[in-house]
């Protein structure tokens, strides 16, 4: 059985290398690496096989001088934790994958790089820097050909674990990081049943304001909450495309004025693709209106490209390499 690595870079490239391992169970030997300080993603993947865990070099608000100190001791653990034996190498697209991608290719270990789904006009840092060192750059809209080389394999969607149901209440997601502006905006409402997952944000002062409200940090079982909800309110990323999978309403808000990836005409194409509500300035009025917009949508059919990666990486994992 081939062995294959896959760097799960944290959030939605987390949720990128499970829809991966899904796939793969079974037809590989597979292992992992993910980063040290989320050990959510950790627990998402040590199911389908071994996690090793290393540095991550940038998050979104990581300083100059301390993301250079970061790259280097990620590139020293790569070189321990990236073995000899593995087959195929497969990134999911932070900058998390970049230093053990660069090291299997040093190794002569073959590597497939995925472009991110939220990209539409521009590539990723990430994808134009590995597409030097990639067999394959995996392209997941036909959008992507104008500005990578690559093959286009379609959106890679989680399958549905249970059935969706109708549990009344709006989910509304700040990711990995949080959104306080967005959680501000919520708060201003009246909107009564509603799960908010915070992240790294302290959700204690809306839990407070809330009573009604059910807030968390984070759920490894995050997937019931989206098959439960009326509408699913999130920045771009996993949880618009799995809300999409799971048949429901979707509000697309941009991303954090603070983030690296804010880009409103991207936001726009994604929630585009995607059929869902958009806000790109994030008020109180604006949330209550799109909710109430997206449930007058149809649900967007998206064809899945997760079997033809699976095939490709496993193509690629069965021929010999130098």
């Amino acid at each position: 059985m081939r062995k294959i690595l896959i760097l799960a870079g944290g959030g939605g490239h987390t949720g990128y290398a499970q829809i991966l391992a899904e796939g793969l169970k079974g037809r590989a030997e597979l292992s992992f690496l993910a980063p040290d300080d989320e050990p959510i993603s950790v627990k998402r993947l040590e199911g389908y096989g071994p996690v090793m865990t290393m540095t991550k070099p940038r998050h979104p608000t990581t300083p100059a001088l301390s993301f250079a100190w970061r790259l280097i001791k990620a590139f020293y653990q790569a070189l321990n934790r990236v073995p000899s034996g593995v087959d195929v190498v497969v990134s999911t697209g932070s900058n998390f994958c970049v230093p053990p991608a660069i090291v299997a290719w040093i190794r002569g270990i073959p590597v497939v790089n995925l472009e991110s789904r939220v990209k539409f006009t521009k590539p990723s840092e990430t994808a134009s820097l590995l597409r030097r060192f990639s067999r394959l750059t995996a392209l997941q809209w036909e959008e992507q050909r104008v500005f990578l080389e690559g093959r286009v394999f379609g959106p890679l969607l989680p399958r549905r674990l249970v059935e969706p149901r109708d549990g009344g209440y709006v989910l509304v997601s700040g990711g990995t990081y949080g959104y306080k502006e967005l959680f501000d905006a919520l708060d201003e409402t009246d909107l009564e049943n509603v799960v908010l997952q915070t992240g790294k944000i302290d959700g204690g002062s809306y839990a407070k304001a809330h009573p009604s409200w059910r807030v968390i940090s984070y759920s490894d079982r995050f997937y019931e909450l989206i098959a439960g909800a009326r509408v699913v309110v999130s920045p771009p990323g996993g949880t618009p495309v799995e809300a999409v999978a799971y048949g429901k309403p979707v509000v697309v808000v941009e991303y954090p004025p603070w983030t690296r990836a804010a880009d409103p005409e991207e936001t726009r194409l994604f929630a585009e693709r995607i059929g869902a509500s958009l806000i790109i300035e994030v008020t109180a009025d604006n949330l209550v209106s799109a909710i109430e917009e997206s449930q007058r949508r149809p649900p967007r059919a998206l064809e899945a490209g997760n079997e033809e990666l699976v095939e490709a990486i496993l193509s690629i994992a069965g021929h010999d390499h130098v």
